[in-house]
């Protein structure tokens, strides 16, 4: 049984990673990366993997492709620079992109194919930046392929301000002016001070906590990534860097170490009591007092009463999967829920540390208990330990999902919280019908008289 405990407790396990495969960030970074070209090199697996993980998209010519490694590859018997040269000289002229990313696999790993030293040459030769990533299975869980990305396109990031005409800089001193105007409607405040955002969301959501952020007076200097490889962010020696997500440690170690640059140590923007912290943390280091955020949160919380009363009472455990379990947890525990155990892939106990921290505190100001959390859980361990806990509601990966609803446990597929838009005050709704789902739906089908809820009211 789970031990009750007033502090959080850190297990790990001998588990692998029983994790959705990294390469699987390509599905969302070529979208957010709008003039970029993914190459991934892996075998005909990983093409297998790609086309069932995107499928529905490959018909539209999208901006990735495989390079298949073959027998010949393997063995050596190919010069790896000229194949990757008339692969990229092929792209180059069939889609003209300003970056191309090459995505190395478990295979490249194994048989040490040396990418970076390649890439230098050839980036070159053909005047395209390549980037390469490591978005292996063997060393990474699934969301990490994303860090991986984002630590190397960190390097990328220019360190000095271009130079600009008179005319170009009056523009921007204008309107930055006419900015700082705007956004100070509850208080006047600093109006410009540089902050970059690392962590890849839809345009819309990443706009949503710009303007959260701008409405204090902190200003947002960009994005990493951005929608255009053209308009990575400025990062100098003692800029302030702040994440979105729990799995980009590497990059935040990135930022740290090559770029010097400060990180902020903030949970996480994820449902309203983590934006409110994320947004109170950053003003905070700003020297910002920050206005409105108690009452904004407060409205979210009443717009999805609804929700709650379905959820409140209701217990929860996490397999582990996307590395946004602590986060989830949290808010969960938050909504009223009983969380018995956390699993998780790989922890940052440093990077997740002010996270970690709000979810003892929210426990605490719930008065419920502590849930254990499991690094690397050993999933043979977590199943003995969902038969002895019943909870009524198991956030798994895909593979154990189906096997868990045949012994009546009510699952739901934790990559749907990745693919979904769960950051900021406005999607609050979109984390608890994705909760909700799965028990409204066995309470159907168990139900004689048939219930009728709508989930999008």
């Amino acid at each position: 049984m789970t031990k009750t405990t007033n502090q959080l407790t850190f297990e790990c396990e001998t588990g692998n990673y029983h994790t959705f495969c990294p390469i699987s960030c390509v599905s969302w970074l070529y979208q957010k990366i709008e003039d970029s070209f993914f190459l991934v090199i892996g075998t005909k697996t990983c093409g297998y993997f790609l086309q069932n993980a995107m499928g529905v998209m490959i018909f539209a010519e999208p901006r990735y492709a495989m390079a298949e490694l073959e027998e010949a590859d393997i063995s050596a018997q190919l010069n790896d620079y000229q194949e990757l040269k008339r692969l990229c000289l092929q792209i180059k002229k069939d889609r003209s992109p300003g970056v191309i990313f090459w995505i190395g696999t478990c295979t490249t790993e194994i048989i040490k194919m040396d990418l970076e030293g390649i890439a230098p040459k050839l980036e070159a030769e053909i005047g395209i930046p390549i980037v390469v990533a490591r978005a292996n299975g063997l060393d990474y869980a699934f969301t990490q392929g994303e860090d991986t990305v984002l630590a190397s396109m960190a390097q990328r990031c220019p360190r000095k301000e271009p130079k600009l005409s008179i005319s170009k800089k009056q523009s921007l001193i204008q309107n930055s002016s006419e900015h700082a105007y705007n956004s100070t409607n509850y208080s006047i405040k600093k109006a410009i001070t540089p902050l970059v955002i690392f962590g890849s969301l839809p345009n819309t959501v990443a706009s949503q906590l710009t303007f959260e952020l701008e409405k204090q007076g902190i200003h947002v200097r960009g994005w990493l990534p951005s929608s255009s490889y053209s308009e990575l962010p400025l990062i100098q020696e003692g800029d302030y860097v702040v994440g979105i997500n729990p799995f980009l440690s590497r990059t935040a170690t990135t930022l740290m170490r090559r770029r010097k640059a400060k990180l902020i140590s903030a949970p996480f923007p994820i449902g309203p009591d983590g934006t409110r912290a994320w947004i109170e943390k950053i003003c905070n280091i700003f020297n910002v007092q920050p206005q409105g955020l108690i009452e904004r949160e407060q409205s979210v919380w009443k717009s999805v009463e609804s929700y709650l009363d379905l959820v409140r009472g209701k217990s929860v455990f996490f397999m582990g999967d996307n590395l946004l379990e602590i986060s989830l947890a949290r808010f969960l525990i938050r909504c009223g829920m009983i969380v018995y155990e956390i699993g998780v892939p790989y922890m940052d106990k440093r990077y997740q540390a002010a996270e970690l921290a709000l979810l003892q505190k929210t426990c605490q100001d719930m008065n419920t208990i502590i849930p254990r959390i499991v690094e690397k859980p050993d999933n043979y361990n977590q199943l003995e330990r969902i038969h002895e806990l019943k909870p009524d509601l198991v956030i798994t990966g895909m593979a154990y999902a189906n096997p868990l609803e045949a012994r009546g446990t009510n699952t739901k597929w934790s990559v749907e919280f990745t693919f979904s838009q769960i950051h900021g005050f406005v999607n609050t709704q979109e984390i608890l019908q994705l909760v909700t789902k799965p028990l409204l739906r066995n309470a159907i089908f168990n139900s004689p008289v048939p219930i009728l809820y709508n989930t999008k009211n």
